[in-house]
């Protein structure tokens, strides 16, 4: 795009910037913050099924779990209230650390919140790694939930202020494939401590903390374009409108903001009741109740990730030319449909 800011068919303004290397290469170090997330998953669900792992620190489970023989009904015989708190203290202290994180990243800027996030869920990963007790491992467990909630956080937003809009869509799905791909992968921590630390700050963080000149000089190299006037100009209106408003929890409540607010926690939340984590997470034990061996549980773990990460592609090659809303109509019939 050679002018100024033209209204694509949605009515959404534009800005002209190309898909430079320095954008992608930041959008990708950013979106890895979405391994850690992805690690958890992959990790834990197959950590739970591995007999190991239950002697040592969930005996009880293991001698109901292996008690039976593959073809006997394994209905909740992995039933164990410490279980399920080993599981499910990480997505609690996800969901606090989010809220406290809001506000982390919009005083302390989105890559200092992301460093942030892997660096507590790296001392998580250590707790756990050479925890010898089941205290360590909940205490392993909340550090690795602050990690993920900082992260999931910061991560998003750093993506959206970077990309071009043009791109904007395909780039965010980068922090989805993170998550996908990093129920396959190892050491995501790192990766985000040290991609982070080599990332700068977003345009709009430095034209909120009055960094303007700084601002305009970052968002020249990120869109690549001799022009960037326009866009610059929105994000300086955009931080003094922001700078007007006392009480933004009270405004996000008004009736003005009502659609976009359902919207907002709508669209999560129905997603995230379709059960889709759970089958993530406890995929392993699954297939395990089912009658598979340790081996083919895992395997059969993996084909399922291996499927979420071909169709995340999918999404990322897609997302900008069909539109969110097909994307998102087309995943809720497929999910419907494995639902009934």
């Amino acid at each position: 795009m050679a002018g100024g800011g033209i209204a694509p068919k949605s009515g959404r303004k534009q800005h002209p910037g190309k898909l430079t290397a320095r954008v992608l290469i930041t959008c990708i170090v950013a979106a890895t913050g979405g391994l850690i997330f992805g690690y958890d998953l992959g990790v834990s669900g197959g950590v739970t099924s591995m007999d190991s792992f239950l002697k040592q620190f969930f005996p009880a489970v293991y001698q109901k779990e292996s008690s039976i023989k593959p073809s006997d009904d394994q209905y909740c015989k992995f039933d164990s209230q410490t279980l399920i708190f080993f599981t499910s203290s990480l997505y609690l202290a996800a969901l606090v650390a989010c809220v406290f994180a809001s506000t982390i990243t919009r005083v302390c800027g989105r890559r200092l919140t992301m460093i942030l996030g892997g660096v507590l869920f790296l001392a998580g990963a250590l707790v756990n790694a050479f925890a010898n007790a089941v205290w360590m491992l909940y205490v392993g467990r909340l550090l690795l939930g602050f990690g993920i909630g900082c992260a999931n956080q910061s991560a998003p937003i750093y993506v959206s202020e970077t990309a071009p809009s043009k791109y904007r869509g395909a780039l965010n799905m980068m922090f989805q494939l993170s998550i996908t791909t990093g129920i396959l992968a190892a050491v995501p921590a790192i990766i985000i401590i040290v991609g982070a630390l080599f990332l700068p700050d977003t345009p709009n963080y430095l034209v909120e903390r009055g960094k303007h000149e700084e601002a305009k000089a970052q968002l020249l190299k990120l869109r690549g374009v001799p022009n960037v006037d326009e866009e610059f100009n929105d994000l300086v209106a955009a931080s003094e409108v922001s700078k007007l408003v006392k009480h933004p929890w009270v405004s996000l409540l008004s009736r003005k903001y009502r659609p976009q607010l359902v919207f907002a926690i709508g669209i999560p939340a129905f997603q995230q009741l379709t059960g889709m984590n759970v089958i993530t997470f406890y995929a392993p034990v699954l297939f395990k109740t089912m009658g598979f061996g340790s081996s083919a549980s895992l395997m059969s773990a993996v084909i399922t990730n291996l499927v979420n990460v071909l169709a995340t592609f999918v999404s990322i090659l897609t997302v900008d030319k069909v539109g969110r809303r097909k994307l998102f109509l087309q995943g809720d019939c497929q999910m419907l449909l494995v639902g009934t």
